[in-house]
């Protein structure tokens, strides 16, 4: 096979500004996680997965020389587009447009199995990349990403393995079920989503959602981590989790966190920690805002690093139900109260979690008061999610997706090349 020179024709300061898979081919094996940045969740997991492959370099058949390459699928489009401003045009009058797309599309019994129209149209460029680099397994925590996964190799005749990892608590209708060789999924509920839509049972294993590096069960000095933030080592804290690398998504929880600030003063053994992430204008106007109203319960603390120990050190979590924040909390034994109407995977992701009694669930401001009351007088409240949540905590999800994809490389299979594929379903296990 003739090899491609990406670099050809171009000086070198060219060369220097080129993305990372347009390098010189190196013999050392390459695995490639590829996520879509369609909000911040799925390059997290994405990261998550890397780090757990670089940890157990030498071990569990995974080549200690490997390379591991974390892609963005939407940078090899032939159109370029903006993901999260694509995503946030579903968070306002459009949302429950997007839950109908979600939650009832392709989830009956007529599926999509997988093609190569995908790759043919857009993504023409990564068929290229899996030319140059021949990876020895593809993860995907995006449907985008695992569709021209399927598409490339059918293009190429390049075999590789397709690891799905959905990074919510159910599975939307989208993904190549029929294609891919292994889903990782969160709980035997998805499990019994995949199994009436033919994906047969060796290709599926309960992982988990993976998480980045500090969520272990390790000793930790709690009130040294709170000194650390310069919290008060003597009170709840309840963290305000309202930040995220997109806003709009968060502006109906915004404004339902604002209208229960005159009633924080009254929970008296609580601190709120306000959490604004990267957007310096939202913290500014809270600093600002419990200034004027002299709240000393209550911190904003600007982009916190070191998340995972702040998570751990405190009682509870207020929150959208977003799959990895919530499995964040879920590691970090970090009770839940989410907040808002949620739509589509956020609406899967609340019921299951309400549904184990890992979470509480408040969807207005009043609502949201009443539950903060509730737990004021019956603390004991945060033990109970503890319990519920410990059948959905996997801490150890992307070292078992890093073993699950070195099993499935060693495996060969016959693959059938075709443009598009739909099928019939059995029966669903779960009526949406």
């Amino acid at each position: 096979m003739k090899k491609i020179d990406f670099t050809q024709g171009v000086n070198m300061d060219e060369k220097r500004a080129m993305a990372p898979w347009q390098n010189t081919a190196t013999p050392a094996p390459v695995i490639t996680i590829m996520h879509a940045s369609v909000g911040s969740g799925h390059k997290a997991a994405a990261n998550a997965v890397a780090q757990a492959i670089d940890r157990m370099r030498g071990t569990n058949n995974v080549p200690s020389n490997v390379i591991v390459e974390v892609l963005d699928v939407l940078d090899f489009g032939r159109i370029k587009f903006d993901g999260n401003k694509t995503a946030a045009s579903f968070t306002g009058a459009t949302r429950p447009i997007y839950d109908i797309t979600w939650r009832y599309t392709l989830t009956g019994r007529l599926l999509w199995g997988g093609g190569s129209a995908w790759s043919r149209i857009m993504f023409p460029a990564f068929n290229d990349y899996v030319r140059e680099k021949r990876p020895l397994a593809l993860i995907c925590t995006h449907i985008t990403a695992a569709n021209v996964a399927v598409g490339a190799r059918m293009m190429t005749d390049i075999d590789y393995p397709i690891v799905c990892i959905p990074t919510d608590y159910e599975i939307e209708g989208l993904w190549p079920h029929k294609e891919a060789d292994m889903f990782c999924v969160a709980t035997e509920f998805m499990a019994e989503t995949l199994r009436p839509r033919k994906v047969p049972e060796a290709n599926i294993t309960i992982t988990g959602i993976p998480v980045r590096g500090g969520f272990e069960d390790d000793p930790f000095d709690r009130n040294a981590v709170l000194e650390q933030f310069g919290l008060p080592v003597n009170k709840k804290i309840v963290l305000v989790l309202a930040g995220a690398s997109l806003p709009q998504p968060y502006v109906r929880f915004r404004m339902a966190i604002e209208q229960t600030l005159p009633y924080l003063r009254r929970f008296v053994d609580m601190h709120f920690v306000f959490l604004p992430g990267k957007d310096h204008e939202y913290a500014r106007n809270l600093k600002a805002l419990f200034s004027g109203m002299k709240l000393e319960n209550a911190t904003v603390l600007d982009y916190v690093s070191d998340m995972a120990s702040l998570m751990r050190a405190s009682n509870l979590a207020i929150l959208k139900s977003g799959g990895l924040t919530v499995t964040e909390c879920l590691c970090a034994h970090l009770p839940m109260l989410l907040v808002g109407k949620s739509y589509g995977q956020e609406k899967a992701n609340t019921v299951m979690l309400t549904s184990f009694g890992a979470s509480l669930h408040a969807t207005t401001a009043r609502e949201l008061v009443l539950t903060l009351e509730r737990i004021h007088r019956h603390p004991e409240a945060l033990d109970a999610l503890l319990i519920g949540a410990n059948a959905l905590r996997k801490p150890n999800a992307a070292e078992d997706i890093v073993r699950a994809t070195m099993g499935q490389t060693k495996i060969k299979r016959r693959r059938h090349k075709h443009f598009l594929e739909f099928y019939w379903g059995e029966k669903p296990a779960h009526t949406r």
